[in-house]
């Protein structure tokens, strides 16, 4: 990527930034991953949603992650918005940024190396021939 180093320049590197930063942990990703199947306004119980079906996570302990951690840090990148009672997220004002990569990566889980898919529930699942 190619920026003129002028201030539109900037603004899209922190932008991608912003996007790379929310996807550096897995509770961070699976809370996108969960939201994706939802219309704008329509929450996801948290930490429920969040769980892949293959970990052993401890809900107590995530549900303190998410609160403390995760959520504050996707909403102030205006990915997600939250609140604690009871512990929802729904789309942010920049939710359709993430969302256009993810998005990529299902359209393309077949060009994905193996180490990208496999462990990742939702592109495990992609990845699957249909049955029948």
């Amino acid at each position: 990527m190619t920026l003129d180093g002028g201030e539109g320049g900037r603004e899209i590197a922190e932008r991608w930034d912003r996007i790379f930063r929310c996807l550096a942990a897995e509770p961070r990703r699976q809370v996108i991953w969960s939201l994706l199947d939802t219309a704008p306004g329509e929450p996801v119980a948290l930490p429920e949603a969040t769980i892949d079906p293959k970990s052993q996570e401890d809900l107590d302990s995530l549900r303190v992650e998410l609160c403390h951690l995760h959520l504050p840090l996707m909403a102030e990148m205006g990915f997600v918005e939250w609140e604690t009672d009871p512990l929802t997220a729904t789309h942010g004002p920049r939710f359709e940024e993430v969302r256009a990569l993810f998005e990529a990566a299902l359209a393309n889980v077949e060009e994905l190396p193996d180490q990208l898919v496999e462990g990742c529930h939702r592109l495990e699942t992609e990845r699957q021939p249909p049955s029948g």
